[in-house]
């Protein structure tokens, strides 16, 4: 993940963080397009993780890909998980997910011809 310091213009006031908060983690409100998304971003746990919500709706694909290129380097692969349907947790019903382990050995991603 980035240093989220570079992102201190974005930061929620109203966070704990406050404007000047850690470089691993916080809140934030980014704006994009026509709304405002809003982030959790944590470094915990040996992962790397970012929620993007909206209000009145989910994230669309162009919206999380603009979350990962601003919270994530340019050489850093982030994944969206669909886990078992067992395994839910839904606090935010407009949430989505952009997760990245510190110690991959190997993420396994498609061949490019598939993406």
């Amino acid at each position: 993940m980035r240093n989220l310091k570079q992102l201190n213009k974005y930061r929620s006031t109203l966070d704990y963080y406050g404007t000047s908060g850690p470089d691993k983690g916080g809140t934030f409100v980014v704006p994009y397009k026509n709304v405002e998304l809003r982030i959790i971003a944590t470094d915990y746990a040996g992962w790397d993780h970012v929620s993007v919500s909206l209000k009145d709706r989910t994230p669309t694909w162009e919206e999380m890909d603009y979350i990962k290129r601003m919270f994530f380097r340019q050489d850093e692969i982030a994944i969206q998980y669909h886990m078992p349907e067992r395994d839910h947790i839904n606090i935010h019903p407009n949430c989505l997910h952009l997760w990245r382990p510190h110690m991959p050995k190997i993420i396994l991603v498609p061949p490019k011809t598939l993406v």
